[in-house]
């Protein structure tokens, strides 16, 4: 290895064996013949149980950015039992299919040239959201074609098919399944995005009996940007944020009941000032006001890793002095998870048990 960015990578392949030994490690240093001494109590300098719990998180199956994991129904449920355990009480697939990839057999995608899956993966996560007591919500299908032209309209022809069928393989079914998630995320105001979002939203209320639809946005801020050889300045102001979205929400109130600003594309410093605007917007359109509490770090030099601790803490600390409804997160099993393919997503999920007094 040549660089720091070589060395992440290298721990970030190489993490999943702490985690695959759990009991090996705990025999070295537990009992007469270890010698690490187990600490006693929190060693935490900052006042504890302070911020907005997590309740909800993101299952992401169809990824075209992090790995997967490769899980079984095995797997997942001992996954699920670890979300419970910290009081995630909302699943969300969050997208029933990308490009070709699909997380169910859906007849229709599959004529239209998707790939079968091995596993009907929305069945294993209806069923096991009604072992564990929580709600599931379903993403809908991302076609890809908005990220390559910035145009949402497209995406309404072919979720008109698959919310109807899914409601019938799955909504009439299982009584875990709580709501759906739009899942094509914009940040500002975006080609067609009104008019998609009130189709699309509208459709899933009317085939369910009104069951809620949120949504998941980014907030155009100074990480957001860093990409794309803009400077850092160029980040959206809260004005023109409040404004734009005052605008949207305005047009899709009456069919999305919750709005889920992901947290990472803004500075620290700067959560304040966006959330109390988020909320105020929420507030003004009688709709709730989540917040998508990022667990993975977008200030690292790879992408993506389990975020630091601290980050968290502040984030979830500045939606609840900003008067949050939830807390959500991308993502639970890749980054807060003991058993991640990242050994940093256990110790998180150990500060995380920390902070909380979650025994």
């Amino acid at each position: 290895m040549t660089n720091r960015r070589d060395f992440l990578k290298t721990m970030a392949a190489t993490g999943a064996a702490t985690v695959a030994a759990p009991s090996i490690l705990a025999s070295c240093t537990s009992g007469n013949g270890g010698n690490a001494a187990e600490p006693s109590g929190s060693t935490l300098i900052v006042p504890k149980d302070n911020g907005l719990r997590i309740t909800g998180t993101f299952l992401d199956e169809i990824s075209h950015d992090i790995p997967h994991q490769n899980w079984g129904e095995k797997e997942w449920d001992r996954d699920f039992a670890y979300m419970k355990a910290i009081g995630i009480d909302t699943v969300i697939d969050i997208r029933c299919g990308y490009r070709k990839f699909i997380t169910y057999p859906s007849p229709y995608l599959l004529k239209k040239g998707c790939y079968m899956p091995s596993v009907d993966l929305i069945d294993m996560f209806c069923r096991l959201a009604q072992k564990y007591g929580m709600k599931f919500y379903l993403g809908l299908y991302d076609s890809g074609v908005y990220w390559d032209t910035k145009d949402m309209s497209h995406e309404i022809e072919d979720n008109k098919f698959v919310i109807d069928e899914v409601w019938k393989m799955y909504g009439e079914k299982y009584e875990s399944f709580g709501g759906w998630y739009l899942s094509t995320e914009i940040s500002r105001s975006t080609i067609g995005a009104v008019d998609a979002f009130h189709a699309m939203g509208k459709q899933c209320k009317d085939v369910s009996g009104g069951l809620p639809v949120f949504i998941s946005p980014w907030i155009d801020g100074k990480k957001a940007i860093m990409g794309t050889g803009l400077k850092v300045k160029d980040g959206v102001s809260v004005e023109d944020h409040e404004r734009e979205w005052n605008q949207i929400f305005a047009g899709i109130h009456d069919v999305v009941d919750a709005c889920a600003f992901q947290d990472g594309h803004i500075d620290y410093d700067e959560l304040d000032a966006f959330f109390s605007v988020n909320k105020k917007l929420a507030d003004r359109y009688g709709m709730q006001c989540w917040t998508n509490a990022e667990t993975f770090d977008r200030d690292m030099p790879i992408n993506f890793l389990p975020i630091k601790f601290d980050k968290l803490r502040m984030k979830l600390e500045a939606a609840k002095r900003c008067g949050y409804d939830k807390a959500i997160t991308f993502e639970f099993s890749h980054f807060l998870s003991p058993q991640s393919v990242y050994a940093a997503a256990g110790n998180l999920y150990n500060r995380y048990k920390e902070y909380f007094n979650i025994d």
